[in-house]
């Protein structure tokens, strides 16, 4: 743990830490009170890029407020689709061919995929190492290819439908997804492991840095890698099944350690494990449609419903409130980077500026995702 610093009120000063500054990766403002090299006080600002899509949800039909769910975490958009979908789906009693869940996984932990990389290169690159980026962004190029391929996006995705999904997949977009997999796990050893994992400079920068409890992400409602890397097995895919990943074998990388490295470690041991759920859901991908009938315009019966969803950084929730109209009467959006970055200024207390830097890497902030 790091010692809380005692100063005098004269000698600190007030550094921001954005709304513009790279280590922030969007406009996200910290207000930083240092002693020297040393944060007395973080208090994270945020608002900067606030889009009232709860507000937005209620002046669309349940159809058109599909896109806003990608505006929200571009990284991993499609979790953020099917956390929507499964609410209305819920809220409707509509039943989703196999076929469509299976594909809805598949491109799902491909999404999961371009998310980790990202975050890697990013990370890294905060540290000051340039060249994984190079080798992340080679690899989630071709995983971009491949979602292309089927949703027409490369970002942005609305692939998915109430009952199932836009179009099917193809024999070119399974073979392809296939090579690639083959291709990542030859990679990761030597560009991923050998290259960054096992640096000594890396080790340094992260290990006992930013040390996070059990109980410090109870009380903020830590999720996702962050609160798997403090010790604790909770994966929505597995404590609260959704969709057909009750029929794959794999593995929640957890670690007891809590500190920035820990956190590290669960993301890339779950690019191994997304790899393990995409060659499984191949090899089961049954026949039949992707896409239940469905009504054009659809009117949900009076009631509350909720779904959630694992998605990169966290749960995600939807909290859909029906009235019997054709829009929600009320759309609460549980985003998981708020409630990771809730705990930034208790942690980063005491801690040199360089180390909070790394630690806010470690939490693989997306800002829009918390400005909603």
């Amino acid at each position: 743990m790091t010692a809380p610093i005692i100063c005098r009120e004269d000698e600190v000063f007030v550094l921001n830490l954005g709304p513009q500054h790279p280590a922030t990766h969007g406009v996200l403002r910290v207000k930083l009170t240092m002693d020297g090299e040393y944060v007395v006080k973080a208090e994270p600002v945020l608002g900067y890029i606030h889009r009232m899509h709860e507000k937005m949800a209620e002046d669309r039909t349940f159809a058109q407020f599909m896109p806003n769910t990608a505006r929200m975490d571009y990284l991993h958009a499609l979790a953020y689709n099917h956390g929507y979908v499964l609410a209305v789906e819920r809220a409707a009693g509509i039943e989703v061919p196999e076929r469509a869940e299976y594909i809805r996984v598949i491109t799902v932990e491909l999404n999961r995929l371009t998310s980790h990389l990202l975050w890697w290169s990013a990370f890294l690159l905060d540290l000051g190492g340039f060249s994984p980026l190079l080798y992340a962004f080679d690899d989630r190029e071709q995983i971009l290819d491949l979602l292309e391929r089927v949703t027409g996006s490369r970002l942005t995705y609305c692939y998915f439908r109430f009952g199932g999904v836009y179009n099917d997949i193809d024999d070119d977009f399974i073979t392809g997804t296939r090579n690639f997999i083959k291709r990542l796990r030859s990679r990761l050893p030597r560009f991923y492991h050998d290259l960054v994992t096992k640096n000594i400079i890396l080790i340094k920068r992260l290990k006992d840095i930013g040390f996070v409890s059990k109980e410090q992400c109870r009380k903020y409602g830590a999720t996702g890698p962050l609160l798997r890397g403090s010790g604790v097995q909770f994966d929505v895919r597995k404590n609260e099944p959704y969709s057909v990943y009750p029929e794959f074998d794999f593995d929640i990388p957890v670690y007891e350690e809590g500190d920035s490295m820990a956190r590290y470690m669960v993301r890339m041991d779950e690019i191994e494990q997304s790899m393990r759920i995409i060659e499984q859901a191949l090899d089961k991908l049954p026949d039949g449609p992707v896409r239940a009938k469905v009504p054009k315009i659809l009117k949900p019966a009076a009631g509350d419903y909720y779904a959630a969803v694992e998605a990169a950084r966290g749960s995600f929730g939807c909290r859909l409130v029906c009235n019997g109209g054709k829009s929600p009467y009320r759309l609460k959006l549980r985003s998981p980077t708020f409630s990771n970055l809730s705990l930034f200024g208790e942690v980063a207390e005491g801690m040199l500026l360089a180390d909070a830097l790394a630690f806010m890497g470690s939490l693989d902030l997306v800002i829009p995702e918390i400005d909603r």
